[in-house]
């Protein structure tokens, strides 16, 4: 799994150091809205030219940074 997370990168020269796809501009936050809005990862991979593992890489990324985050309450129900 570690391997995934390699294909994240963080610089601050590519789209003002939001985590990427290495070697895109395509960002993390970007795949996962396309994701929640309904496309799959196989639409994505050829609309955006990643492969189906970058969009794996993406998922485990965004896993492990909420994995140590504060839970936001934005809502009761």
């Amino acid at each position: 799994m570690e391997e995934l997370l390699k294909r994240i990168v963080v610089d601050p020269q590519v789209m003002t150091g939001k985590p990427v796809i290495r070697g895109t501009r395509i960002t993390v936050d970007l795949v996962l809205e396309l994701l929640a809005a309904g496309m799959s990862p196989e639409e994505i991979a050829q609309d955006y030219r990643i492969s189906i593992e970058d969009i794996r890489a993406v998922l485990l990324y965004a896993a492990r940074v909420l994995g140590r985050e504060e839970v936001l309450v934005v809502g009761r129900s």
